[in-house]
């Protein structure tokens, strides 16, 4: 199994992009804001969220992986 060493501000940071990401796509959903507004609003936050989620959490889980072995699921 692999661990991964992530400290907490690092995943707030994926984790307020995957909420750019989905308040974005919950206005595009939504009839709260005029239309030109709510679609441009919506998918400005929906790009930049999902579009910057990807490269952060690459960069977080394919650096900082741990090799070191656990005990899990071994008898003792």
């Amino acid at each position: 199994m692999r661990t991964y060493n992530v400290a907490l501000p690092e995943m707030a940071i994926v984790a307020a992009t995957r909420g750019m990401a989905g308040a974005g796509a919950g206005l595009l959903l939504s009839n709260y804001l005029r239309p030109e507004t709510r679609r441009t609003l919506g998918w400005t936050l929906f790009a930049i969220g999902a579009l910057s989620t990807i490269p952060i959490a690459m960069a977080l889980f394919g650096h900082r992986r741990s090799d070191q072995p656990t005990d899990y699921g071994q008898d003792r």
